[in-house]
């Protein structure tokens, strides 16, 4: 079996208004570099090991398994996978969703089962139970996915991403997703929930007709999980007030957080060392989309997309 690598980038859900169903990779990224082995093994960088486990029970290895049995095979050839992790775990980037997307992947290229995109991101979304993040890390670019459980459908953006900064304003702490739904109400009332829909709705014509600042106007607007959520993140609403100073187009809790993004049309590198300086508690890092998603390289093959 060859040596190969596998890159999956970060990824950013909601957007504000598009809960569950909307998200976007960025230029940080999960690398797992895989060799054959006599067992299965994960090198995991030292930051990570409270949180990553380095055998079987790594997420990565249990959705190759779990895509393996989903196509009939009952094991995997072991491997040692090299872990190089630049996204930070449990902060609303995407992390776990590289190790599902990841993990699809190893078990495609170790038995040859030739997946498609659309194949992998059917098999992430029932693993995830919903795409936001599965499906930019796979196709790269904007997603915008509904999935019932049985259905699957999308729309691929790209055009026009390349000149924006998403600006990370990432805190010192993790969020674990469970409890941040745990926050979310129960019910909603019927005409706020068509409301909601509404500011939904129109963020993603505004993505569609690359109006920026309509687009960071309803980030900013979401009735779903973001006034829920932000009590979780004491300075949202001084960060919102920051970066609105700064001609950011609108501001957004990441996933379930608690990291934040900031879309930018311009960012000059005075306004980032300036943030940089007045958050010191955050780590603030100016990010582009990846248009790419998920990666493959080996060592008898060039990069391609996978």
């Amino acid at each position: 079996m060859n040596t190969f690598q596998i890159r999956v980038p970060a990824t950013s859900a909601n957007l504000g208004p598009g809960f569950d169903s909307i998200g976007i990779a960025l230029s940080k990224y999960v690398t797992l570099q895989c060799q054959p082995a006599d067992k299965w093994s994960f090198g995991v960088p030292d930051e990570d090991k409270p949180h990553i486990p380095s055998g079987k029970d790594n997420l990565i290895y249990m959705t190759a398994i779990y895509t393996a049995t989903a196509y009939g095979y009952d094991e995997l050839p072991p491997y040692h996978v090299e872990l190089i992790n630049d996204v930070p775990v449990a902060r609303g980037l995407g992390s776990s969703s590289t190790a599902v997307v990841g993990g699809i992947e190893l078990a495609n290229q170790l038995l040859n089962l030739n997946l498609s995109r659309y194949d992998k991101l059917q098999l992430a979304c029932a693993i995830e139970g919903h795409p936001d993040n599965v499906a930019p890390a796979i196709y790269g670019g904007i997603m915008v996915s509904s999935y019932d459980g049985n259905h699957l459908d999308f729309v691929h953006f790209t055009k026009g991403l390349e000149d924006l900064t998403w600006l990370a304003i990432v805190p010192d702490f993790h969020l674990e997703t469970e409890k941040a739904r745990n926050l979310l109400p129960q019910d909603i009332k019927y005409k706020k929930a068509v409301h909601a829909s509404g500011t939904a709705n129109v963020l993603v014509a505004a993505l569609a007709a690359q109006n920026w600042e309509l687009a960071g106007k309803m980030m900013m607007k979401d009735q779903w999980h973001q006034p829920y959520r932000k009590e979780l993140i004491p300075d949202f609403d001084a960060i919102a007030v920051k970066v609105k100073e700064l001609n950011a187009a609108g501001m957004y809790i990441s996933g379930a957080g608690p990291t934040m993004v900031a879309l930018f049309e311009q960012l000059s590198e005075e306004k980032l060392v300036l943030l940089q300086k007045e958050l010191p508690a955050y780590q603030v890092e100016a990010l582009q989309v990846d248009n790419h998603g998920l990666e493959v390289t080996s060592s008898s093959l060039p990069s391609r997309h996978a």
